[in-house]
């Protein structure tokens, strides 16, 4: 089978396993590609949307904004083909050598410092989290003191400390996201997020 083959066979399969479900066609676009990355149909209830946080992914990548990972496995896991249509870019600060004197400095984790690092970069941008709960905590605290204005959050860190924890917080903020509740989570999820996002922009551009 090719590989587009492969894919339409998986999403078959996925929408048939989970049956009905509660999201608009645009979510579950999104929501299926979770699933479709990690095999976990517990995405099929757990991932939440801010009310406006499509038309700002979307709009951020048509508009060519930066899109910036907590990791570069993240990084990596985005298809940049895709947004290279739109002059969008992905960064990842995580090892850039300033962030890591920073955090040395000031004994905090790399994941927080490359988001202070990241506030220019971040504006109208999306910020993707997919490990770190210090990053996404530190971005809820920049985003509520208005020092960091991303158009669209897309928080999925996933572990122990503190992942589910900063999740809720996130669903608290007066800024478009995209996250899930509990645990779960991991750069290749959220990757797979912005991939979904891509074809959503692809489906709309002129």
């Amino acid at each position: 089978m090719k590989p587009q083959e492969i894919e339409a066979l998986s999403f078959k399969i996925i929408d048939a396993e989970v049956g009905d479900h509660l999201y608009s066609p645009r979510e579950w676009a999104i929501v299926r590609r979770m699933i479709h990355t990690s095999a976990d149909f517990e995405y099929k209830t757990s991932v939440r949307f801010h009310e406006n946080a499509i038309d700002a992914g979307i709009y951020a990548i048509l508009q060519g904004r930066t899109i910036i990972t907590d990791t570069n496995m993240a990084r990596v896991g985005i298809n940049k083909g895709r947004l290279d249509q739109f002059g969008a870019s992905v960064k990842c600060l995580i090892t850039d050598p300033l962030v890591v004197r920073i955090a040395a400095g000031k004994e905090m984790t790399r994941a927080r410092a490359a988001v202070d690092a990241a506030v220019e970069d971040m504006a109208h941008g999306i910020y993707v989290v997919g490990n770190a709960p210090t990053a996404l905590l530190r971005l809820i605290e920049l985003i509520r003191e208005k020092k960091a204005q991303p158009a669209l959050v897309v928080g999925m860190p996933v572990g122990f400390v503190n992942a589910a924890e900063s999740k809720a917080e996130l669903l608290k903020i007066q800024c478009p996201f995209i996250s899930n509740v509990g645990r779960k989570g991991g750069s290749n999820i959220a990757a797979s997020v912005i991939n979904a996002l891509a074809l959503l922009a692809d489906s709309v551009s002129p």
